[in-house]
């Protein structure tokens, strides 16, 4: 099943997509029930160029993880001016939490971030999460995936840069938008593309103004989403509605690996007018558009202060 969140007449609904329309459920289903429980949609059917597509969930969190070697290496090249692939990075899916209230959907226009001169995006496939669990083994797990959207982590690659030199990793660079999109496509849909190692074998296809500038495969992720989701219930809980980020995909998943490979702006950063569009098998396809964004309201720089206890 693929589920949607969308606005048709003014009024916010969710409901199954069956080709290029979209039946709405019974008032009160959310997109989580939906994918879990699989009801009749009741509503009649309505085109989706009819229809105004939100994000196919609203997140109780989102976590992003790095899972693709090809990307380490060309981003940690471009953003901190090193090469290859820290040691560190193999013994354990590492994520961090980005901004669950930040989220846009497959066709929203994405503002640049204030104060950001070096804008990009990142090629993504997500994992929600349907049911809660904790301390999970990564065959349970694969219960508590209820289904799977593309997921484009924009970045501001100056701002990142910045700010990561004081160590606890991305903030401004990584916090004004997600986009997650077109729809929930749920776990079983997916089923066909697994590959005997447990990794689901989908094309991923990142174009700026209709032109590829990267390709890849989900299945080269180092660790399965399952065993993400094991890694992330890890002393603590998933709940559902999370949402999990496999990492940007290698081939050209971005701009700023690219730039890493050949030591220059090629292509050159995001600017007002540019839309990004993403591709995954099985999924869907979101498309944005960027668009001039707010100027940052000044701050001071943080005050030097006297060491005196007393």
């Amino acid at each position: 099943m693929r589920i949607a969140r969308y606005v048709h007449e003014g009024r916010e609904r969710c409901g199954a997509v069956e080709g290029g329309s979209v039946r709405h459920f019974p008032d009160g289903t959310s997109p989580i029930d939906a994918a879990s429980r699989a009801p009749q949609a009741a509503g009649p059917a309505v085109p989706l160029t009819e229809v105004r597509l939100l994000p196919p969930l609203r997140p109780a969190s989102v976590r992003d993880f790095v899972t693709f070697e090809e990307h380490v290496e060309g981003v940690r090249r471009s953003v901190d001016g090193v090469g290859g692939v820290p040691e560190q990075w193999y013994a354990a899916p590492t994520f961090y939490f980005t901004n669950p209230h930040a989220v846009f959907g497959a066709h929203d226009d994405i503002p640049v971030p204030p104060g950001c001169t070096a804008f990009d995006f990142e090629l993504e496939v997500a994992a929600v999460i349907g049911r809660e669990g904790r301390d999970l083994t990564p065959e349970q797990a694969r219960e508590h995936i209820v289904g799977y959207t593309v997921f484009n982590d924009w970045s501001a690659r100056d701002l990142q840069s910045a700010e990561m030199k004081v160590g606890l990793g991305p903030c401004k660079g990584k916090d004004t938008a997600t986009t997650l999109g077109p729809h929930l496509v749920t776990a079983d849909e997916l089923e066909p593309y697994r590959d005997a190692d447990g990794f689901l074998r989908l094309a991923l296809t990142a174009s700026v103004n209709g032109e590829v500038v990267g390709k890849d495969l989900l299945s080269h992720m180092s660790w399965t989403f399952e065993e993400m989701v094991a890694y992330a219930s890890r002393g603590t809980r998933v709940v559902p509605g999370d949402v999990l980020g496999s990492g940007t995909c290698g081939g050209g998943g971005c701009l700023a690996e690219l730039w890493g490979r050949r030591g220059e702006r090629t292509p050159p950063p995001l600017e007002p007018g540019d839309t990004v569009t993403l591709t995954v098998e099985g999924i869907g396809t979101v498309s944005n558009t960027v668009v001039t964004g707010a100027d940052p309201v000044p701050l001071p720089t943080g005050r030097r202060r006297p060491r005196q206890r007393s």
